[in-house]
């Protein structure tokens, strides 16, 4: 096969991988201690849940995107 029919190089690739990556931890830094009707948990309002966590899933779906319109070299040109 041809390589200038593949829209994406080994780089996009390993570019979306590491962003899926980055989103699943920021969505696991958010998930925390919660509440329920009986007992209140003040760590709901950390910043690691309310300003860190919701950052880091922002820089993983940036990453994506740059990832999906990089466009690959081409070696021969």
């Amino acid at each position: 096969m041809d390589k200038k029919n593949f829209a994406f190089d080994r780089v996009n690739y390993i570019l979306l991988a590491v962003g899926m990556l980055v989103v699943i931890i920021g969505f696991v830094l958010m998930s925390g201690g919660s509440s329920d009707e009986k007992t209140f948990n003040p760590d709901i309002f950390d910043s690691m849940h309310i300003t860190v966590a919701p950052l880091i899933t922002f820089i993983g779906f940036v990453s994506i995107v740059y990832a999906i319109l990089r466009k690959p070299k081409n070696s021969e040109e």
